[in-house]
């Protein structure tokens, strides 16, 4: 076992690397995901339902395909219609895709439990449109989601292992390579888990600090 663990050891550049790929690929990936969530979300909040259906259906389009077959479509689909990425940028895509359907849900369930109050008395002051949302409605829809959004993010972070399948190299796939080498299974993927336990811990204290945060501006 202790032979396992130092031939892991020896390999850990590769676990590295992995770790910084998954890494990067969560962050662009929640970043991107939220921005397009934030305006599916005010689509999806539009009194017109010319605009508020086609939201309504991209969004249970992206919540609905397994996350699986949407980097299979995404890395081997695309090209044949002329959109051709490396499999890095198909394993962002493929997490920005999924994802942003699930925010703009959280987003919007959040915007639908503010207080009418608040909106009312911005509208009071001078506050209309985009001043209003970005101002206003934005600030309090964020700060009140983290939890949810927090969630996410870990859920995203797992799902960077399946991006393996498209040869991705982030830490599932630097840990199969390392067992598949030298026939280390377990040392290799503890480690993995370690490292994946760390990231999802990282968010939890990093959550629980803006709920603090926010907890102390109402």
């Amino acid at each position: 076992m202790i032979r396992e663990f130092s031939i892991v050891f020896q390999n850990a550049d590769r676990l590295l690397a992995g770790l910084a790929n998954t890494v990067l690929l969560a962050a662009f990936g929640l970043l991107l995901a939220l921005v397009l969530g934030g305006l599916l979300s005010v689509l999806l909040m539009s009194e017109s339902k010319s605009v508020a259906l086609p939201a309504r259906a991209l969004v249970d389009a992206m919540r609905c395909i397994p996350f699986l077959l949407l980097a299979y479509l995404v890395y081997y689909a695309l090209p044949s219609i002329g959109l051709n990425f490396d499999n890095w940028t198909s394993g962002l895509l493929a997490i920005v895709i999924y994802n942003a359907g699930y925010m703009a849900e959280i987003l919007r369930g959040v915007w639908m439990q503010l207080p009418t109050e608040t909106i009312d008395a911005a509208t009071a002051f001078g506050f209309h449109g985009r001043r209003l949302f970005m101002r206003i409605i934005l600030p309090q829809v964020v700060l009140t989601a983290i939890p949810m959004i927090g969630n996410q993010a870990i859920q995203v972070i797992k799902d960077t292992a399946f991006l393996m399948i498209i040869a991705v190299p982030e830490l599932t796939h630097a840990a199969s390579s390392i067992q598949s080498k030298y026939y280390v299974p377990f040392a290799a993927f503890i480690c993995a888990v370690a490292l994946y336990w760390a990231m999802c811990g990282v968010i939890e204290f990093a959550v629980h600090r803006v709920e603090k945060i926010a907890d102390a501006r109402r």
